[in-house]
């Protein structure tokens, strides 16, 4: 049986956020749990709450014992963007894209 967790419109890009969404794909949740907690980037604090939701969700909605979850799948995709502008030289403006992205964090018990 799977569960799964969603986060939606996080304000970072997805290329970020997947550097640290691989890292814990395959492993159990509890190993998943323990290496973000080292890793030292602000995408990490984001991913682990998700994994803590899905966790929750499997404890709580599924009756999934903690000790058999396994991180089946992980993966940040791109969300909408804020188009901003900035001066630039002789009267022309450039572009500013404020990246968001979606993370998903899918558990198995198998």
């Amino acid at each position: 049986m799977e569960v799964f967790s969603i986060t939606k419109n996080v304000r970072m890009s997805a290329q970020k956020m997947r550097e640290v969404v691989r890292q814990i794909q395959g492993l159990s949740a509890v190993q998943a749990t323990h290496v973000l907690a080292v890793v030292p980037r602000k995408s990490a604090r984001v991913v682990a709450m998700t994994l803590k939701s899905a966790i929750a969700n499997a404890e709580n909605n599924a009756g999934m014992k903690l000790a058999n979850l396994i991180v089946k799948e992980a993966v940040a995709g791109t969300a909408s963007t804020f188009k901003r502008v900035t001066p630039k030289a002789r009267g022309s403006m450039g572009p500013i894209l404020k990246r968001n992205c979606h993370v998903k964090i899918v558990l198995s018990d198998s």
